[in-house]
């Protein structure tokens, strides 16, 4: 939180309790980046004024199973945080404030942790928390239509997209960007960072989840306190993300294969339909290992339609393959790894060149092309799935999504009917990406062992997907 301006260092230093005091404040900041500090003057009941520090910006509240951005202004006292702050909504022209329990008529709120206040058991943040969940209940804003309809089912669409300064609320042209990422550890950080780097995001929100074994991170997030990054531990904090990537594993050494698969399912099934619900327009990313069954177990739990429900797959692979044929064997043409991510993957390359504005397919298989694309391969070994390169890779693969790109990517992607493939399995599959989610490209003729390849994991992954209770 700025709070290096001469006006806010001005009021400050009159606070009681100042150092304290800052310290609080960043703490809100963290948690609820969107308050901004500002100066002001404030009156009170019986007419007297006072300088005072305030918070303005928007608090999410879902209703609906939609998210929106309510307004809010925070009053904060010279004897903050010792004493409560004074709180109010600040509806802009076009809304009308529904008087209730907890907002009287002129936007004043009233909660019962505002009554019972007593620091340090009482904190802004765990104020704004009940604020979300008490205005989730009944909410306190609906649009103006005409006097007589105050009906909270008539939320302006326009409130889950508002920016708020010191002079009031405008709306935004476009929806903010906002990217969530679920699981902690090297990888979780790995997407985080990669993802701040290569993507133009409004807010990156970073829940770490405590059941999973790649939890971790947040800490040192929250202690470094990066811009527009987000830490939470609760899953609702991703609600309104256009991408939100899952990095959740659960693994155990001293289980087997399968009832590591099935931990890891169980897990999902507490997080992933709550994001589908908390988003219901965002793309899923998956990126916990193994991705082609976890994308799978993702797809059938989300209620998503498969062109939303991608996982990482062999698109690291695929983009170091483009890399070698265009680098190494000066052969122009982008390539990619389809199948499963294993021993069983395919290289396969494009019937166009780099340069070209011809509509991108798969070129069949060839005996011309297989010695180019075996030594391509051969020049790619060793390098592995490190958790910095794959989060790069999500990172691309995120940035395609948020830019409506439409750039062809190798993905994990529900493979049935591409190909003859006639089970339902997920397989990394060359994919037209942008803001709507995924178009796989048209199924070719493949070289006799590379078909076995692809038949072999088919077989594999359906016999493991039958053992896993959903």
């Amino acid at each position: 939180m700025d709070l290096t301006s001469e006006k806010i260092q001005r009021i400050l230093s009159k606070y009681k309790f100042h150092d304290v005091a800052v310290e609080e404040l960043e703490k809100i900041h963290r948690i609820f980046p969107d308050l901004k500090p500002f100066t002001g003057t404030y009156t009170f009941t019986d007419s007297s004024q006072k300088e005072l520090l305030k918070l303005t910006g928007v608090i999410p509240v879902k209703f609906d199973g939609r998210s929106y951005n309510f307004p809010v202004q925070l009053w904060l006292l010279d004897s903050f945080p010792f004493t409560p702050p004074i709180c109010h909504l600040k509806p802009t022209s076009s809304m009308v404030i529904r008087e209730g329990k907890h907002v009287d008529a002129k936007g004043r709120i009233h909660l019962p942790g505002l009554h019972s206040w007593d620091y340090p058991k009482s904190s802004v943040v765990g104020l704004l928390n009940e604020m979300i969940t008490k205005f989730q209940e009944d909410p306190p804003l609906s649009s103006k239509t005409t006097e007589d309809t105050k009906d909270p089912h008539q939320l302006m669409a326009f409130v889950s997209n508002l920016q708020i300064n010191d002079g009031g609320s405008k709306q935004h042209d476009q929806q903010s960007i906002k990217v969530s990422v679920v699981g902690g550890g090297d990888l979780g950080m790995a997407c985080v960072m990669s993802i701040l780097a290569k993507c133009n995001v409004d807010r990156l929100v970073f829940i770490d989840v405590a059941e999973s074994s790649t939890k971790g991170g947040s800490t040192d997030l929250e202690i470094f306190s990066l811009p527009k990054v987000q830490v939470s531990r609760d899953i609702s904090a991703s609600a309104g993300s256009r991408v939100v990537v899952v990095t959740t594993n659960s693994w155990s050494g001293d289980e087997s294969y399968v009832k590591v698969v099935q931990t890891n399912a169980d897990l999902y099934r507490g997080i992933i339909p709550n994001l589908a619900h908390l988003s219901p327009n965002t793309i899923l990313l998956i990126a916990s290992q193994p991705v082609d069954i976890m994308t799978h177990v993702a797809w059938r739990q989300s209620g998503l339609p498969p062109t939303r429900v991608i996982g990482a797959g062999c698109n690291l692979d695929s983009e170091r393959l483009s890399y070698v044929l265009d680098i190494n064997l000066n052969t122009h043409q982008p390539g990619w790894v389809i199948g499963e991510l294993s021993d069983n993957k395919v290289p396969v390359m494009s019937n166009v060149g780099l340069s070209s504005n011809g509509a991108m397919e798969i070129a069949p298989g060839s005996n011309a092309a297989k010695p180019l694309l075996d030594r391509a391969f051969e020049l790619m070994k060793n390098r592995g799935q490190r958790s910095w390169s794959v989060g790069l890779s999500v990172a691309d693969i995120t940035n395609t999504i948020l830019t409506d790109k439409m750039k062809t990517h190798s993905i994990s992607t529900l493979a049935q009917g591409w190909g003859g493939i006639g089970a339902e399995v997920f397989l990394s599959l060359p994919c037209i990406m942008g803001a709507k989610g995924s178009t796989r490209l048209a199924g070719v003729s493949l070289g006799p062992e590379e078909d076995a390849k692809l038949r072999t994991s088919v077989n594999s992954l359906s016999a493991l997907m039958s053992q896993i209770r959903l």
